[in-house]
Formats: structure tokens, sequence, C-alpha cells
């Protein structure tokens, strides 16, 4: 939970197709990066979850208020109308398909309706007994409600699938030049799919005709400009073109995996467009939305209430023992490569300046008292970095922040680094809870801190949560 130390290696590895750098760096021309203009990123084509939504909230109004049995609890429809409203979010029923269909998921929206109302009618009856619901009225609401809202589900994305096949979105093929030939002729002779290649990417041309082949970042970028590319179809191991998947998930591309041997529909995820099975890849995604922000209050919240009592200890000690400016603020790089201000309990004082942004670590600095390294070795100076969780600058799962100094060496250095900015950075982190603090590897950290990112869940912020708190019992410091 410390902040991380090391000195980079000597003789920094080259960027391939060098990841779109952070506010903070200096632009490097190599001839076949990949930067998307600053001030032209792009949003992804993305259907409204509202439509959805609001037809699921109709629905669930009207089945409440046809049943008279019903229309005596104002607050079980309004329960109702909630209930089946988180269990669609959850079952992700408000992000639909590429070529949403009501048949895929008439399954899912029926069963949900159902267990909503079941749980309505157990605790009507566990709470009210005189007011419980017949079987009848728990079978015709079921009904009505199913009903309804599959058939505006059903006008909904009738209504989206025509909008795709009349204005299908610009895309790229990723892969080596003849499958992604194939794979882009197979696009543009389904146009209902919603997609139309227009370059492939690859490494190298293939034979005469079909679509133009980018071979360079340079190309890949006028690409994007002129056509408004919004999807990228990859037909080869993502893992080749990380660097290049993820400075194109930043420039507000939908990434999608697309296999080109095997059209079989496999319901872990995968979609079919175009006869071939594809899922979308979360690299660089929208990953840290409204419940991780939701999980970092909640937290960060109840351990401030928790330990002021001992941040007012450590604050009093420290006045005592160091003297005035007991807190230490710092200028970090965070989310996007915008600067905030870093809290942190002061153990050192720095000579000048210059020292403060360029100086790497103070780890069992001699001059320290024994109070500050007590402080650093039990991480208890960070704890004010909770306030910066509760502002919004920092989560409390995250790659940690570093200075503008070192962002700027280390982007320059490691490929992958700039790109770990594309979240907010955190308390803790997967780099942390595997080791990877004091004077550890950058390049690891890097791996570390993407991986994280791309497969982010909320399960994993809450399982890092629970590492971390173990590790304080066994305390390094940094």
């Amino acid at each position: 939970m410390t902040a991380e130390s090391t000195v980079p290696s000597p003789g920094g590895q080259p960027r391939e197709y060098g990841f779109s750098a952070v506010s903070v760096l200096s632009s490097r021309g190599t001839a076949d990066g990949f930067r998307f203009p600053a001030g032209q990123r792009r949003t992804a084509r993305r259907a409204s979850w509202l439509p959805l939504a609001a037809v699921d909230a109709v629905a669930a109004l009207t089945a409440g208020q046809t049943l008279t049995e019903v229309q005596r609890h104002l607050l079980a429809v309004v329960a109702l109308l909630l209930g089946v409203a988180l269990l669609n979010t959850w079952a992700s029923l408000y992000r639909p398909a590429p070529l949403p269909a009501l048949l895929d998921e008439l399954p899912a929206v029926c069963a949900r309706i159902a267990v909503a109302w079941c749980a309505l009618a157990a605790v009507l009856a566990a709470f009210a007994p005189g007011q419980a619901l017949s079987a009848r009225t728990l079978a015709l609401g079921c009904a009505a409600q199913s009903v309804i809202s599959c058939a505006g589900r059903g006008t909904v994305h009738w209504r989206r699938r025509r909008v795709l096949a009349r204005h299908p979105g610009a895309a790229l093929v990723i892969g080596p030049a003849g499958t992604a030939q194939r794979v882009a002729a197979a696009f543009l002779r389904h146009p209902a799919c919603g997609v139309r290649p227009v370059g492939v990417v690859s490494d190298r041309q293939a034979g005469p005709g079909g679509l133009p082949v980018l071979t360079t970042g340079e190309e890949v970028q006028r690409a994007i400009v002129q056509n408004g590319v919004r999807a990228v179809l990859v037909v080869e191991p993502p893992s080749r073109r990380g660097p290049m998947l993820r400075a194109l998930a930043l420039a507000g591309c939908e990434l999608w995996e697309v296999d080109p041997d095997s059209p079989s529909y496999d319901r872990a995820g995968r979609h079919t467009l175009a006869g071939f099975a594809c899922r979308p890849l979360p690299i660089g995604g929208p990953h840290a939305g409204f419940a991780k922000r939701f999980l970092d209050v909640a937290v960060s919240g109840a351990l401030l209430l928790l330990v002021s009592p001992l941040l007012l200890v450590c604050a009093a000690v420290l006045r005592v023992t160091d003297g005035p400016g007991v807190v230490f603020r710092q200028e970090r790089i965070g989310k996007d490569g915008l600067p905030f201000t870093l809290l942190k309990f002061r153990t050192h004082r720095p000579v000048d300046a210059h020292e403060a942004a360029t100086r790497w670590s103070v780890a069992g600095e001699q001059e320290m008292s024994r109070f500050c390294r007590f402080l650093r070795r039990t991480s208890l100076d960070e704890l004010l970095q909770l306030l910066n969780v509760l502002w919004g600058d920092m989560s409390m799962v995250g790659p940690r922040p570093e200075r503008p100094y070192f962002v700027a060496k280390f982007s320059q250095t490691y490929p992958g680094y700039a790109a770990r900015h594309r979240m907010r950075t955190g308390i803790t982190g997967l780099a942390q809870v595997h080791g990877l603090r004091g004077d550890t590897s950058i390049e690891d950290r890097c791996r570390f801190d993407n991986t994280y990112i791309d497969n982010w869940s909320m399960w994993q912020d809450i399982c890092i949560l629970l590492r971390t708190a173990a590790a304080l019992v066994r305390p390094t410091g940094s």
C-alpha cells in the first residue's frame, strides 16, 4: 500500500506502436508509433440503456396497476420495478448484443421477472399475511409484465437493427493480411451486421485486390480520422498487438475478437457477426464505472470514520517529534495523465523541490526519526490517501500513482507504462499484493497493472482489498 520505488534499468526498450503518452510526456516520434491526435479522442458508438430501462419500468408499473390486488401496495410496485432493474443490470440486459434480438434474451428477461414477483410475494406473505398475493395474481402479474416487457424490448431491438443496417459503422480488421481480407469480405457481404470494414492492419501486404493494407501507425491513425472508425475486429491473438489495441481503445474504438475459423455460437460471452463467433475485448473499456466509485466511497468513508482517532494520534505524535508540517503534499499523475495532489503523513523532509520531485525512494533513510520509520514500515503514512479516494482523485484499488518526472521517464522506457493511466490510480493494486513494492521491477508492475485494468471486476477489487488487509499484518514498508 506504499509508494513504489525502483530505479529504471539502463537501455530502455523501444515501444511497439508506442502507446499514446499521457499529458506530462514529451513527444517521441518513432516511424511506426501509433498516437491518436490530442483533442480528437472519439467515443465508441454504444447503444443507450435508457430505452430498455424505460420499457422495463413501464412494464412493471403497468402490470402492477392492472391487478387490483397489487394496486393497494404502491411500495410493492416500486420494489418490483427496482428489483427487476437490479436483476437486469446484474445480467447485463441493458447492454444489448451487437445485433440485439429478443429471442436471445427472452428466457433471461422472463426468468428475472418471475424471480422479482416471487420475492415480492414472499415478502408480503412474511410481513403482511393478510395482504399476501394469491397464486392467480402472481401468475397473471408475471405473465402481464413479461408480455409488455418483451414487446417493448422487441420494438427497441428492431429499431436498432434497422439503424445499424442503414448506417453501418466503419471498422478496421487486424491480423494476417490474407485472413483479415477474408473476414473483411464476409462482413462487407453482410451489411446488416452493422460493421463496414474500411481497411486491414497487417505487418505486410497481401496479394492484389481487397481493402487497403495499413502497415504503419501513421496509416492507421489517418484511417481512423478520415473514416470515423468506431470498431476494430481482431483476427489474431490480441496479445500480439497489446500496445496498439490499448491505444485504439483509448482512441474510443470498440474492440472485438473474431474467430475466423469457427462459425459456431458459443454462449460464454460470444456473439455472432457475419457468421463469425465474436466476443468483446475489454481492453481500455470504462471498467471503473458507478459500481467501482460506489465501492471507493463506501470503503474510504467507513475507514476514515474507523481510523480517524488513529490519524489524530499519528498527527499529534508527528508534530511533537518532527515539528510543524505533518501533512506532505505532492503532485502525482492520475487518470488520463491529469495531475492531482497526493496526501501523506510527512516522514522525510527533502532538501529542495528538485529532490522532492526526482528522488526515487527514501526507504531506510538514516535521518528519519524512529516514529517516521514506523509510519513507513506499517504504511500508516498512506492513510491520508483515503481523503484522495473520497474526493475522487484516486481509487481504493488501481495502479499506484507516481510523480510527473518518473511518469515521463518510465513511459519512454517501458512499453505499456502510460497505459496504466486508463484508470484512476489506487492506494493498493494487483501489483502490490503480488509483492511489487519497494525496489522492484517497473516492467513487472506495468504488466500486472494493465492485466488488472483489462480484466477488471468488482470481485477482483474486493479480493485485492482483502489481500492488502492481510498483508498489513506482516508489513514490510517501502
